[in-house]
């Protein structure tokens, strides 16, 4: 349609002037003394218009005479500039080949071009873009290539001025390189094993940085690295959120760091303290459940204490039976068996063990249980039958040592020596072995 238009238009001026022209019949004189011109308007215009085209090309020609050597000047500059980019990308791709050596050359190539830009550029000239942003990821990739050759002279002299390149020039970009200097600062001292460094390099970055998955992973390294684990729990969970990790891994982190952190409690309130400050999934977990039990028998010796915690995973585990492995069933029964037995005798509990050992009679680890309980209910007639029928087939040491040590104390209770003889040698040689 424009098109149309165009061709319309076109037309209507063709036709307007030859109207025009063709019936034009007026005339120009130029008297120039003694002389007289006339000629037809049509011609005076005729004339005008190829003066003028002709001056304005004869301008046009002159002008870019005169802007020869600037022309130049900027073409000289130009292959300067293409230099120095070529120059810093064969930097950056010998530094992620791995040729060290060579990518300090080319970014010290990329330097000593900008400052030539710099010198021989004047104020009449265009400024090349990115400059000041190449020359801070000149020194950031010379920085890493000298800490790969372990030349820290080198690296810490670029990094230097990387950082007050970023300070005397703010700006977006060169912020965003002082960000990529200091986590480069953290990733180096981390390869030091310098974690308090790194953390400081952390510290120092903007929020929304540090909120980034690199940094927090950098982050949980350095903390696990200075036992920080209450910190690294947290930037474990932070990261989880993040879907940094898979489930598997995230799951086993964090119950890993959890634990840890209730290793750094001293005291049973330290303990709680420690307890209560992970999540309610994290409480639920059957192996930080049994590490916070037994830590607080060791620190405290209260099993009022650990009953709390002890409960919920004694009822998930006779009611799910898939929800605990054969492992985590003996460690509950050991803690319990410790538990139950410094805590007055509770009618309870010998009966919720008692439904639990007639439900899956198969769970050898209920028999040693039901008879620990009924013993220290003074039941020794029925706990003398449990635990004979479940030592022999225990296959947790501990567990099968403690069965026969207490058949060995029911015996003497009944002055029984040959029999009570017979446990103690049992007991010893599971020890032994």
């Amino acid at each position: 349609m424009r098109a149309a238009l165009w061709l319309v238009a076109l037309f209507g001026v063709a036709v307007a002037s030859a109207l025009l022209a063709g019936g034009n019949q007026s005339t120009v004189t130029v008297f120039w003394a003694p002389y007289r011109l006339d000629v037809s308007l049509n011609l005076a215009l005729a004339v005008l218009v190829l003066v003028f085209i002709t001056v304005h090309l004869a301008w046009r020609a002159l002008s870019a005479l005169l802007d020869l050597p600037h022309q130049a000047r900027r073409w000289r500059l130009q292959q300067k500039e293409r230099a120095m980019h070529a120059a810093f990308l064969e930097a950056l791709t010998q530094w992620m080949s791995g040729r060290y050596l060579r990518a300090v050359k080319s970014a010290q190539q990329v330097l000593q071009l900008e400052e030539l830009l710099a010198a021989t550029r004047t104020l009449a000239d265009p400024a090349p873009r990115h400059a000041l942003q190449l020359r801070a990821l000149a020194h950031l990739i010379a920085a890493e290539s000298a800490q790969a050759l372990r030349d820290r002279e080198g690296r810490d002299m670029h990094f230097q001025s990387a950082l007050a390149l970023a300070e005397q020039h703010p700006g977006e970009a060169m912020r965003e390189a002082l960000d990529a200097a200091k986590l480069g600062a953290a990733r180096w001292s981390l390869s030091d094993r310098d974690a308090p460094q790194a953390l400081h390099w952390l510290d120092s970055l903007p929020l929304g940085t540090a909120r980034r998955t690199l940094s927090l992973r950098m982050r949980l390294k350095a903390t696990r690295l200075n036992r920080q684990y209450a910190l690294a729990l947290e930037t474990a969970r932070l990261l989880t959120k993040h879907g940094a990790f898979a489930v598997t891994a995230a799951h086993s982190l964090v119950r890993e760091l959890a634990i840890a952190s209730l290793n750094d409690a001293h005291d049973s309130a330290q303990l709680q303290r420690a307890w209560d400050a992970l999540e309610p999934n994290e409480q639920a977990v059957p192996e930080v459940v049994l590490h916070a039990a037994q830590r607080m028998l060791y620190l405290s010796g209260q099993a009022e204490s650990v009953m709390p915690w002890l409960t919920p995973l004694w009822n998930r585990m006779v009611q799910q039976a898939d929800s605990c492995t054969p492992a985590i069933r003996q460690r509950v029964v050991q803690l319990l068996s410790h538990a139950l037995g410094r805590m007055p005798a509770d009618a309870e509990w010998l009966a919720s063990i008692d439904r639990a050992r007639q439900v899956y009679p198969r769970w050898v680890e209920l028999q040693y249980l039901a008879g620990m309980v009924c013993w220290q209910h003074a039941l020794w007639g029925k706990a003398q039958q449990m635990l004979e029928l479940a030592a022999p087939q225990l296959t947790d040491a501990e567990l099968q040592r403690q069965a026969w040590r207490t058949l060995a104390q029911l015996a003497e209770h009944k002055e029984e020596t040959a029999r009570a003889q017979m446990y103690w040698k049992r007991a010893a040689e599971v020890a032994a072995a």
